[in-house]
């Protein structure tokens, strides 16, 4: 998919980053969720677990299976997902409406028991998370080509979820992580989102 403009002005005349132009799964998506701060900790633990799932595909791949994953991750109850037995994982890897890879599916139930440690010891992801990648400047991208992959932050936050045990969270799947979580806010110049 190419995009060809940084923003882009949509039906309802409100300028939007232009990736947010591509699907209007997208736009809705942008407008609604996207660079909002995230402090529940289910919520959190879901898009982390989505974004491992997204890694080597396009974001709007996962947000169309989102429902789904919601309904089979029994909603992103981590201390469910923390149980799964091998019985459900060969049903999840059979299900053709999730991204059936293996090594994603088993990093969910890891990444659930790993979670669960993590909020029992700290008292909340959230504020784990807050204390690892502190406070986030705001980098005021002009254009989408200043949008960075990955940034010295989310490299600290892949190393230190890694430290802990999770899986599939490199840096870039962190960083996209932390802009849609609101860690990060990466609405371009010009985004009727950036003025919130």
């Amino acid at each position: 998919m190419a995009i060809r403009q940084d923003t882009i002005v949509g039906t309802d005349g409100k300028s939007r980053c232009g990736w947010a132009s591509a699907d209007p799964l997208y736009e809705k998506y942008h407008d609604k969720e996207w660079g909002r701060p995230l402090k529940d900790d289910r919520a959190l633990f879901e898009l982390l677990t989505l974004e491992g799932c997204q890694a080597g595909l396009s974001w709007i791949t996962v947000l169309r299976k989102r429902e789904h994953y919601r309904k089979v991750y029994d909603d992103f109850d981590a201390k469910k997902i923390a149980r799964y037995t091998p019985a459900k994982l060969a049903k999840l890897l059979a299900d053709p409406a999730i991204i059936r890879h293996r090594g994603k599916i088993a990093a969910s139930v890891t990444n659930a028991q790993v979670f669960l440690k993590l909020v029992e010891r700290e008292g909340s992801f959230h504020r784990w998370l807050r204390k690892v990648v502190g406070e986030q400047p705001s980098t005021r991208p002009k254009t989408l080509k200043d949008v960075p992959a990955r940034t010295p932050q989310s490299d600290a936050l892949a190393k230190a979820l890694a430290k802990e045990g999770f899986k599939f969270v490199g840096s870039t799947i962190c960083y996209a992580f932390m802009q849609a979580s609101g860690m990060v806010d990466d609405h371009v110049v010009g985004c009727h989102r950036r003025k919130e």
